[in-house]
């Protein structure tokens, strides 16, 4: 892409080879990421004359579905891996 803007073209380059009944979600903010569900598109023109689309989520109560999964916000490199701390051995009952 060497645009710094996502193109219509773009994304549906990107969009072809995805499953066609896969749901469409909108991955928000990576402080907190969430999920969105995706309900419009609209085409409006800016002000400088160039039509830009304009993905939206869908009414506010059904719009949010919770947390976005982790291994979305990694892939996204929203956050980083998360791994388990080291275990460490169990003490026995006599305190040594």
């Amino acid at each position: 892409m060497t645009s710094p803007e996502m193109t219509v073209g773009y994304l549906i380059d990107l969009l072809s080879g995805c499953d066609r009944s896969a749901p469409v979600r909108l991955a928000m903010n990576p402080f907190f990421p969430m999920a969105h569900r995706l309900a419009q598109v609209v085409q409006p023109v800016d002000e400088t004359g160039r039509t830009v689309v304009y993905l939206a989520e869908g009414p506010a109560e059904k719009a949010q579905l919770g947390h976005l999964p982790p291994e979305v916000a990694v892939a996204l490199t929203w956050q980083g891996p998360v791994h388990a701390p080291p275990r460490r051995p169990r003490r026995s009952a006599g305190g040594k």
